[in-house]
């Protein structure tokens, strides 16, 4: 696998991993590498849904179709694969992951689906146990929402932890809690000031409750030990493994960057690790890199062969002025907002842009986009703007979204997959991991039933998808997102041989339920997990 970049003009900042263009060579009858048969092959191409047998040589897709073409081109050293009527899919494509930070929540203190204080507690307790004296216990993933709303301070591992700084980040990566140790080696206190941007939380007489909001971290995070490059690198090979395991080939990472973080992390990542896989050749997965908006002008050494980028949402004139010069630039573009406010803003933003700097394919980007108001689905469409969006959100958000928003807000513009695609907006699927998991197939039953924890019905069932439209926005509709369609996202010839084969051998059982795991996963036609 080699890291480069890709040679579509239209992107201009696309850092994607992709093997190099290995083109089917032409000799008068070329042999299959690998030859699968009696499959039920969903290959996210229009052009042919299904097939049931698919050639592969030299990690790209030789032949599609049924048995006695494909056969045509097997031979001597061909082997085959004979799948007993499984389903087979094109690789995963996880439009939105930080794939390190991923890597190095496996070993910390992981707290996605905690829903009792007594939980949360004794998870730190746990962690406690098995650190030095002194040494920071980091972790995250708390979502407060699930015990009831009530914030948790300090004073709850306080008891637990007096020899060990304490740093648990929300899932959202916007909010985190400190123990008291931690704060007071960060020097916060009462006569603390808010920074801009962000908030030290306090109680009623003004201490400070142990909660950091935004640009608040900042006073925290650099106390704790940088993480170092064999870390990282660790990191990212566990992170990659489980994407496999996932049926993950692809991902889109927007890096260990958030409000209140440096952005040099996105490029430090960049030379110690990704660079490093490529040339140790340890790169198991694709990966196209986004970096933060603030530091566009360091990717015009790389615009001769094409990029891509994201962002932290800023003021909004210097945000426009971001947007501009470096779409003009010809870089892609990714913001993040999440309420319906947010996403109008950013969707007047770029069609300003696109006023300013004319027509092209830019394919601008907004992350997430939760909670719209009316219209914006439509302008969505109208203004060719990717909704890259993460399914299982909704899972953490159907019980809060309502006391938030309104019954008659939450019901009429959350999560709206189903008007988005009518819209003919480009839906492209992600996890958002570690903030949730990375498990497209959960992803899939997410949006096909959007059926929360404890409920026993859809929440706003006319926005639920088909089977089809659900894999589409986790395939080709995830690779058009990010300039990679010409490559993979479909099974189609000349693509790379991406392909996840599953455990069901009844795509009607599928359909029906969403339910199914994943048996094997392929990169290039070669097996990558198990």
């Amino acid at each position: 696998m080699r890291l480069y970049a890709l040679v579509w003009a239209s992107i201009a900042v696309v850092l994607a991993v992709v093997f190099r263009a290995w083109w089917i060579p032409s000799p008068s009858s070329p042999v299959a590498d690998l030859v699968l048969r009696n499959a039920v092959i969903f290959t996210s191409d229009e052009s042919l849904p299904f097939a049931d047998s698919m050639a592969v040589r030299n990690g790209r897709i030789l032949r599609i179709g049924n048995y006695s073409f494909v056969k045509e081109v097997a031979g001597y050293g061909t082997k085959h694969l004979h799948l007993g009527g499984k389903v087979v899919v094109p690789g995963f494509v996880d439009s939105h992951v930080h794939l390190i930070f991923g890597g190095l929540q496996i070993m910390r203190v992981d707290l996605r689906g905690v829903n009792q204080k007594d939980e949360f507690v004794r998870k730190v307790k746990e962690a406690v146990m098995n650190a030095k004296e002194g040494s920071w216990i980091l972790g995250g993933g708390w979502n407060n929402d699930l015990w009831g709303g009530e914030l948790p301070v300090a004073s709850w591992v306080d008891h637990i932890t007096a020899y060990n700084p304490v740093w648990l980040s929300r899932m959202d990566g916007h909010m985190g809690l400190a123990n008291s140790v931690a704060l007071k080696l960060s020097g916060i206190s009462n006569l603390s000031e808010d920074p801009e941007g962000g908030t030290i939380m306090r109680t009623v007489g003004g201490e400070p409750t142990g909660l950091l909001i935004d640009s608040a971290m900042k006073l925290l995070l650099p106390w704790i030990p940088e993480v170092s490059v064999n870390e990282r690198r660790e990191a990212f090979l566990r992170a990659s493994n489980l994407a496999l395991m996932r049926g993950v080939t692809t991902v889109v990472d927007f890096g260990r960057y958030f409000p209140g973080v440096s952005p040099e992390l996105s490029w430090e990542d960049f030379a110690d690790v990704y660079q490093w896989a490529d040339t140790t050749g340890k790169m198991m997965i694709r990966v196209c890199l986004f970096f933060p908006l603030e530091t566009w002008t360091r990717l015009l050494p790389y615009v001769d062969d094409p990029h891509n980028y994201g962002l932290q949402v800023t003021a909004i004139g210097t945000l426009f002025n971001m947007t501009l010069s470096s779409d003009k630039s010809g870089l892609q573009v990714a913001i993040h907002a999440i309420g319906d406010r947010a996403n109008d803003l950013i969707l007047d933003m770029y069609e300003l842009v696109v006023s300013t700097n004319g027509m092209r394919d830019r394919r601008f980007r907004i992350e997430h986009a939760q909670h719209l108001a009316p219209g914006a689905t439509a302008r969505f469409g109208q203004l060719g703007v990717v909704a890259s969006v993460q399914p299982d959100h909704l899972l953490d958000d159907a019980n809060s979204a309502a006391s938030k928003l309104g019954i008659d807000r939450a019901q009429k513009g959350s999560y709206l997959f189903r008007s988005l695609l009518a819209s003919n907006v480009q839906l492209a699927f992600g996890s958002d991991w570690p903030v949730a998991d990375i498990n497209p197939l959960g992803g899939v039953r997410t949006a096909m039933k959007r059926i929360p924890p404890a409920w026993n019905d859809a929440w706003i069932p006319s926005e639920c998808l088909t089977l089809n439209d659900a894999l589409k926005a986790y395939t080709i509709s995830a690779a058009r997102a990010c300039f990679l369609d010409k490559e993979l996202g479909s099974l189609s010839p000349g693509k790379l041989a991406d392909f996840v084969i599953l455990s069901t051998d009844s795509w009607d059982d599928f359909a029906a339920e969403g339910s199914t795991s994943v048996e094997a996963t392929y990169v290039a036609g070669l097996q990558a997990y198990p």
